[in-house]
């Protein structure tokens, strides 16, 4: 089952991440929290591991709505979407699928608004 939504990025890590945060906020996504797994590995286990950011992004309206529809909504926000360093040195972008995310919840009043942020990370993965 596929559950993210994927492209790949020309460019350095960081002008990657740069890029990214630029286009979330673009289509009204804040970054709640940037998690920098690599250097969270090195400094908690002491391991080497690749380029790898996680973007904690929020829509704060469409998050309202969703939270209004379904209260317990909250234990899947914020939408993740991660920057990192592929197998062959590339840069990689994916963002969770809302379909598939919200799907879980079983609740049909929160489709309009996964379809809305689908469109919305589609034309962020787009713009990259």
């Amino acid at each position: 089952m596929d559950y993210t939504m994927q492209t790949d990025v020309d460019g350095d890590f960081d002008a990657a991440v740069e890029k990214t945060t630029n286009a979330l906020e673009d289509e009204g996504f804040g970054v709640l929290c940037d998690i920098d797994v690599q250097a969270t590995f090195a400094e908690k286990l002491d391991e080497e591991f690749r380029q790898y950011r996680i973007l904690g992004a929020c829509n704060p309206g469409l998050a309202y709505q969703g939270l209004d529809d379904e209260i317990e909504l909250g234990a899947l926000l914020p939408c993740n979407v991660i920057v990192y360093e592929t197998d062959d040195g590339e840069v990689a972008v994916s963002a969770v699928d809302p379909k598939q995310l919200v799907g879980i919840t079983d609740n049909a009043d929160l489709d309009p608004i996964a379809e809305d942020v689908s469109e919305r990370f589609e034309r962020v993965l787009d713009a990259l």
